[in-house]
Formats: structure tokens, sequence, C-alpha cells
């Protein structure tokens, strides 16, 4: 089958297009006729060389989200048959079957779940490591509840633009920040109550603007760095800070003098721990039946690539230039 490997980490140039063997079928298991997939941060590090524990073995097929047709069952899967499409995030890591830049992917059935019936399959493969992350970080680690006041930096980021559609379903009031008013306006169609640009107001004046001083009783930071130390400044007393991406040094100190609860999700381990993958299937049901809803809807950047233009979509995602999430279609 065609596929883009990496035989070593390096830039976005480091792709190559090569014929490699098709899967075959195991236990538990199901042949993905891959249709498409996106562009995560993730994918970017791993290709990189960033984040080697997570790593697959060179040479890798890369990226996690796929979608696509089931044209394989294996031995033990009840849930799927042929012809089924399915989405999920399910490969492209250390422990995986490979991933989804290629013809076709094995994937374990526990990571996987029925597409939803009202999204393409280009924006189906911009929801699986995003959602997840999303669920994972507000419910399953922040355990949201309605009528919290929720804060959500990074508003069109790939996981940013997911939280706050899932807060708003959750039952929250939805601030989010975001540096420019086609952001803003972006955030508001996708459901925040209110939105608030970060390069006019601090956080000071805008936790005082909203919350009359007390701050917010949730704040997920998608965004990482120094904003965790805004975001700690932005959360109420006994408030809750909820993060996805913290390899940084900070001090800890207003987490000690609010008396905060900190959340770390990582999405990752899950699928690298592979006693943890039905877990993921699960939540990316409960995904699909909120999409068919209407109350979640992926945004995507309106480039879209091809899969042999792989090297240019992760030029695209390192450039910070891209709004939502940045698909490529299968070409082959």
């Amino acid at each position: 089958m065609k596929s883009q490997i990496i035989q070593s980490f390096g830039k976005p140039s480091v792709f190559q297009h090569k014929e490699i063997p098709k899967p075959e079928i195991e236990p538990g298991h199901v042949l993905i006729h891959v249709k498409a997939t996106s562009v995560n941060p993730i994918d970017t590090k791993v290709r990189a060389g960033s984040v080697p524990a997570v790593a697959p073995e060179f040479p890798a097929v890369l990226h996690g989200d796929v979608a696509g047709l089931v044209c394989a069952v294996g031995e033990g899967v009840t849930k799927f048959v042929i012809g089924d499409e399915v989405f999920g995030c399910a490969g492209g890591f250390k422990g995986t079957s490979g991933g989804s830049l290629a013809e076709y992917m094995l994937a374990d059935a526990d990571l996987l779940a029925h597409k939803p019936k009202n999204l393409t399959m280009e924006e189906a493969a911009a929801l699986p490591l995003v959602s997840i992350t999303a669920w994972e970080a507000l419910f399953n680690r922040a355990r949201l509840t309605p009528g919290q006041e929720v804060l959500i930096h990074g508003a069109t980021g790939g996981v940013g633009h997911i939280a706050i559609q899932l807060a708003k379903w959750g039952g929250a009031t939805v601030y989010t920040t975001a540096s420019s008013q086609e952001k803003l306006e972006m955030a508001k169609r996708l459901g925040a109550d209110i939105t608030i640009n970060y390069t006019e107001e601090t956080v000071q004046e805008y936790v005082e603007k909203y919350t009359d001083g007390k701050g917010f009783d949730l704040v997920f930071d998608t965004v990482g760095g120094e904003n965790l130390d805004r975001s700690f400044e932005a959360a109420a007393v006994h408030g809750t800070v909820t993060a996805i991406a913290t390899r940084s040094t900070h001090d800890l100190t207003p987490v000690h003098s609010k008396g905060l609860s900190l959340h770390v999700t990582f999405m990752l381990l899950k699928i690298v721990n592979k006693d943890m993958h039905k877990h993921y299937g699960e939540i990316l049901k409960k995904v699909a039946s909120v999409v068919e809803e209407d109350k979640l809807r992926p945004l995507l950047d309106p480039r879209i690539f091809t899969f042999d233009e792989v090297s240019k979509a992760h030029e695209y995602m390192e450039s910070g230039q891209a709004v939502g999430k940045i698909v490529l279609v299968n070409n082959w």
C-alpha cells in the first residue's frame, strides 16, 4: 500500500512516499481504508523528535486521527462490521500498529467509534484527539457541572474550539480568550457567552469585569507556558485549573494560596497503554452523540491538504497561521 513514512526525526521535509506492506488483520482490531486524517501539535512534535517517549519505531507511519471505512474485522470484534464508517485516534504512536498516513490502518477496535452521521469524513478526522482531550479535561478531570463559570484559553485552537462547545453543552457559562476580533467572533458562533481579547485586557481587568474580582470556577488552559500562570491568576479560590501543555516550570504559590486543584491531561497516555484503550472508544461514542444533537462541530481551516502534501501541512501547522483543524484527505 502507499504511505508517507519517516525514517528519522527531522523537519517537515523528512516525510517520504513509500510502498509498504498492507497490514494483516489481528484479533481485537479492524482494518480501516483511510479516507482522511488531521494534524495535531503532537504529530509535529513526534516527527521532530521532541517527545521520543511516545514516538513509534522507524520506519514510522505517523498521525493518530483517522476517519474511514472498515474493510476487515478481527476475531473478537463485535461492534463493527465491514462497511462501517468509523473515526478515532488509533495509531502513529508508541505501541500502536501504525498511523493513518497510509491507504490502510490497522486499529484496535477499542479506540474507535462509529462516525457521526452528520459529518463528512474530513470533519470526522478532525475530531478524535481534540475531542477526547477536551472531554477528559472538562468532564473526567475537572468534573464540570451545570452553572459553573468556565474560562477557556485559546478560543479557535484545536482543543479550545471543541472545549467551548462541550462546556456549553455541559451547561456552563463559557468565557474564552483570543487575540483578534475575527477569532472572537468565531468563538461567539461556537457558543461562547463572553469573549475576551487578551491583548487588550489584563487578567486582573477581566476577572474584575466579569466576576467582580472573584475569579472563574474552572479555567481550561490549552495554550501553556506563561499562560498557565495567567490561569492560576484567573481562577477563583478553591477553583480548578486544567491544562494540556505543562512541560514548563512555574511558581505554585498561587495554587497554594487559593487552594486550587490542578489537573493535567495528556491524552496519549491511554493510547500507549493498551489496557486503557476502551475508555477512549467510549468517549468518542459520547462525542458522536453530541455531534448528532447538533451541539458540536469541528472548525476546519480553509486549507485542505492531500496525503502527498503532508510536509506542507506540517509546515502550515508550525507557522501558527491555522484557524481550527488542518485536515488531509487520502488522494491515493
